[in-house]
């Protein structure tokens, strides 16, 4: 992402989107951004040189949008709440448009898990000459350094728990189930699936009765920086405060650590400790 050329930018939910937007901003790169309906935030109408809403399942209308717009380039940022699309009726809630319906039925793939549907997705854009670039070669500063980031260290019994936490979810990594699992005394409390990190997180503090466990969330084995790079910010300590979560590990340069200031300074406040370590760190 580099010079003047336009870069498109498919927005979801959260911050992520929006700190990508800026950034482009401040280094004067055009954006051209179609967000998502009911997830992106109206901000981005503000941020970025166009802005269009995606309000149907409308393939053709991202790639009519960018091509307008000159765009050679696209990242994608941002939550997509996936359970829309395996509810009931989900064609009529989604009206699919028919360039989306040929690669949902022509385009051969193993599963409907994340990195199969988008790098079907991928796919597409690439026929028409576009190439998907990670948002990180614009924000590599979002990537979190390792090390503990809050005042407070983790205990011993804590690093126990993240440590044997960073197993399962690079298991979960591996099979493309989700990036997230709750821990307490070494026992898997919650796996994050389709619901993403934050139900899983709620889930593991019913059914400990909030009381004091381990949030761990890595990169799969197998990441794909362009898209789904696991991601935490501020929802997510208050998500674990509500919980009854005592301690988030995640994995050093690797993970997104949005509105970093604002974020560890909630956790302080909370009394949440938050560290990030590499492989040899977890697994030594």
């Amino acid at each position: 992402m580099t010079g003047r050329e336009p870069v498109g930018l498919i927005a979801g939910a959260g911050r992520f989107p929006i700190t990508v937007a800026e950034k482009a901003r401040s280094v004067g790169l055009p954006v051209v951004c179609v967000g998502v309906a009911d997830m992106a935030d109206p901000v981005l109408a503000e941020l970025c040189t166009e802005f269009h809403w995606l309000r149907r399942a409308s393939l053709g209308f991202i790639l009519r949008t960018f091509r307008r717009g000159g765009v050679k380039q696209w990242t994608m940022a941002g939550k997509y709440y996936k359970h829309v699309l395996f509810q009931p009726r989900r064609w009529l809630r989604l009206l699919p448009d028919w360039r989306l319906l040929r690669a949902w039925f022509l385009r051969r793939r193993s599963a409907n898990n994340d990195d199969s549907l988008l790098l079907t997705l991928i796919r597409e854009f690439e026929d028409e000459g576009m190439t998907c670039v990670s948002a990180l070669d614009l924000c590599p500063e979002l990537l979190v350094k390792a090390g503990v980031l809050t005042r407070r260290k983790p205990t011993d019994r804590e690093m126990t728990d993240v440590r044997f936490g960073w197993t399962m979810a690079k298991e979960m990594g591996r099979l493309d189930v989700g990036q997230s699992v709750a821990i307490r005394e070494r026992a898997v409390l919650a796996v994050e699936a389709i619901e993403g990190t934050d139900k899983c997180i709620a889930r593991a503090g019913e059914l400990c009765g909030r009381n004091a466990f381990a949030v761990v969330k890595v990169a799969k084995p197998q990441q794909d920086m362009r898209f789904d790079v696991p991601t935490v910010g501020e929802l997510t300590i208050e998500t674990m405060k509500a919980a009854g979560a005592t301690v988030l590990g995640i994995e050093a340069g690797k993970t997104i650590l949005l509105d970093e200031a604002k974020t560890l300074a909630l956790a302080d406040r909370y009394g949440i400790a938050v560290v990030a370590i590499t492989a040899e760190e977890a697994t030594g």
